[in-house]
């Protein structure tokens, strides 16, 4: 079957340095768009990022700092990237935690314009947990009856991911055929969360919201008029620059409620003053 598509949907797969977002990055991307007739297009590109691969990633995907001497820095890489996702909803197994991240993260770091929060995103993993509870090895054998071999390289992982996806819809009459849906979907919290981390989140009265540690719950605003500090040291802290980039927007837009409000009170107050005074030269004759 093919997949119902209002945009182009980008499949992509990440190795990596390591697992911190934060900290760690790109040594190979594999993307398989789709378009909305079902027209597959691939990109695959190892990446020098910069730092040594930990031993433990190495063990995972095979590929050593020798496989990666002379390829681009991401920087180098990033408007080939960019380009080739154009304005592609994105999908991906784990994605929503680790691929999609870091890929914001990576972008942020070499200051590229390429915007990750206007689209739809579709992390098959949380389909197949909600659905299945297992690996993406073991999703590929029960939804397509297929061994999947060369796991964990990026190419063999996207495209069978995709493959996975398009069996999903199939099998199950519960899932719509709809990027909208299926990213709804495969999200797995409670609150909308908004800087793909799960630091940052929107609850359902629509406040951003703390979504850890102490003020877990409790709204940007109300943590910024408590306890101001705890702004500074988020910022200052080990968090991804995407988490960063989102803390200070709704800081911004709050510090701009609060201008508005108080130049309301003030006109307001110039208001009174100034019908006080017309009461006044009315009462005395002036």
């Amino acid at each position: 079957m093919s997949l119902s598509l209002k945009n182009d949907l980008a499949i992509f797969d990440i190795e990596a340095t390591g697992l911190d977002i934060s900290k760690d990055r790109i040594v190979e991307i594999a993307i398989l768009k789709v378009d909305a007739e079902g027209n597959e297009s691939s990109y695959l590109q190892r990446i020098n990022p910069e730092i040594e691969i930990s031993a433990e990633s190495i063990e995972i995907h095979g590929i050593t700092q020798e496989d990666i001497k002379d390829a681009p820095t991401f920087k180098e890489a990033a408007d080939e990237i960019a380009q080739f996702i154009g304005k592609a909803d994105l999908a991906g197994f784990n994605s929503n935690k680790f691929d999609i991240p870091m890929l914001a993260e990576e972008f942020l770091r070499v200051g590229h314009s390429f915007n990750v929060a206007d689209r739809k995103f579709v992390d098959v993993q949380n389909i197949f947990h909600k659905m299945e509870q297992r690996t993406l090895i073991a999703a590929y054998k029960f939804y397509c009856d297929k061994n999947l071999d060369n796991a964990h390289s990026a190419d063999a992982d996207v495209k069978a991911t995709y493959e996975v996806l398009k069996a999903q819809v199939e099998r199950y009459e519960e899932l719509e055929n709809d990027i909208a849906y299926l990213s709804d979907f495969s999200k797995n919290n409670k609150n909308e969360i908004v800087d793909f981390a799960g630091r940052i989140a929107r609850n359902k009265k629509g406040e951003i919201i703390y979504n850890f540690g102490k003020h877990k719950g409790k709204s940007i605003a109300e943590v910024a008029k408590d306890e101001p500090g705890y702004y500074g040291w988020m910022m200052n802290g080990n968090f991804p620059r995407y988490t960063k980039a989102v803390l200070k927007e709704e800081m911004e837009r709050i510090k701009s409620l609060r201008r508005e409000a108080k130049e309301k009170r003030k006109a307001q107050e110039e208001h009174k003053m100034e019908n006080k005074i017309e009461q006044l030269k009315s009462k005395f004759g002036k």
